[in-house]
């Protein structure tokens, strides 16, 4: 491993920062995969539909996509720092309330709180993590997986504490590692206001305005259908696993398949940032939305181990791109407005969630989760296709920019 693709080549204040950003990304993707495990078990509880008790946690992803705009520019004009320790804490303080609920308007009410808090991390997160690691792929991709062991870790730790102990516990236990995080991180990294103004105006790869409008619009494309991918797979998980393969199977069980088929997206990740020292972003990216197409087309008509294999595949494809193009966008935009470029693609990522939920909700009563995975396909087709044009379009660009680099 060369060097600098080592966390080892960064400086001890570097270190811990990228530990800091590691440890939020985790987190950020656990806290609000707990309550789609839970709530399995609150149908019983509340005598609720398992189409109604999951739309409430609409809420939470709602205001995941729609405050990660406002979070984003506020990072970039404010503090990245400060708002990082804004999002431990009110992660923290969130998960309590939602815990001491005592009925489905404040689990609402509190969940919203959880998405608006869990809005920061990845505006500005991943503007701080490009920044500190210069968009060093391995460094990308273990973060990715650090993002992904909280999706795997969520529903087997979260059905564990709602199995073992109540549901309650599932959302108290993880408040106090944000808390605790948050008042770590205060405490050990320095004040960043000063370092505002200073941050570079131009792009690696400077575009001309129509180049970056097209780019722009095929980034959004992407985002908005990796994202509808991406939570269909994440949120549905769980119940895919409880229907297709035993109703009788107890949560811890099903808990622990679904962060078995979840480990898939960690391994994807850590194999692309060891690809990308050998083959262009873009045209992993291209491969990796391919097979996310195949894997969701096949999960729509399989069952039993074939399905799993086929879940796999799919949550690797949609985790392995997340790295790639992480690389790309920060080669085209300059650090001074990542956050808020960040800020607007992640908008798209994540109020996708919210449209999720929504499908789940209306496909799985019409025709179970065979329609809702056939649905997932086709949107898995459009991310491929929309990433076949940006690669065509990356190709152009850097062939012209390597073909003028000999004569500067």
């Amino acid at each position: 491993m060369p060097a600098e693709q080592s966390f080892q080549g960064y400086d001890a204040a570097t270190r811990r920062e990228i530990a800091f950003l590691n440890l939020a990304h985790g987190l950020d993707h656990f806290v609000l995969l707990i309550y789609p495990t839970v709530v399995i078990g609150l149908e019983v509880i509340f005598k609720r539909p398992y189409g109604e008790m999951i739309a409430l946690t609409s809420t939470a992803f709602v205001a995941f996509g729609v405050f990660s705009l406002p979070a984003g520019w506020l990072a970039d004009r404010w503090s990245r720092r400060n708002m990082m320790a804004a999002f431990y804490l009110g992660c923290g303080a969130s998960l309590i309330g939602i815990a001491l609920s005592p009925n489905l308007l404040t689990l609402s009410v509190t969940m919203f709180l959880l998405g608006t808090f869990a809005a920061i991390y990845h505006p500005v997160g991943m503007a701080m993590l490009i920044e500190a690691s210069q968009a060093r792929g391995l460094t990308l991709a273990f973060n990715g997986v650090c993002g992904n062991a909280g999706v795997s870790l969520a529903a087997g730790v979260s059905g564990a504490l709602a199995y073992w102990i109540n549901w309650r516990a599932a959302f108290i236990a993880p408040a106090f590692v944000c808390i605790a995080a948050g008042i770590l991180y205060l405490w050990l990294t320095p004040d960043d206001r000063h370092h505002t103004g200073t941050r570079k105006s131009v792009a690696a790869v400077p575009l001309t305005p129509q180049l970056a409008v097209v780019m722009f619009g095929l980034f959004l494309v992407i985002a908005l259908s990796a994202g509808l991918t991406f939570n269909v797979l994440t949120i549905a998980l769980p119940k895919i696993v409880d229907e297709r393969l035993s109703a009788d199977m107890p949560l811890v069980i099903v808990g622990s398949i679904a962060t078995g088929v979840l480990v898939c997206g960690a391994l994807a990740q850590l194999t692309v940032g060891r690809l990308v020292e050998y083959f262009t972003p873009h045209a992993i990216f291209a491969f990796v939305t391919g097979m996310g197409f195949l894997g969701n087309l096949w999960a729509a008509y399989a069952g039993g181990v074939s399905l799993m294999v086929a879940l796999a595949i799919a949550v690797a494809a949609i985790y392995g791109q997340v790295t790639v193009q992480d690389m790309i966008m920060a080669r085209y935009t300059a650090d001074a407005w990542r956050g808020r470029v960040y800020a607007i693609r992640y908008f798209m990522l994540f109020i996708s969630a919210g449209a999720a939920i929504g499908m789940i909700s209306l496909l799985h009563d019409r025709g179970g989760f065979t329609m809702v995975l056939g649905v997932n396909a086709a949107i898995a087709l459009l991310l491929f296709v929309a990433t076949i044009a940006l690669v065509a379009m990356i190709a152009s660009i850097e062939g012209k920019q390597n073909a003028r680099q000999p004569a500067e």
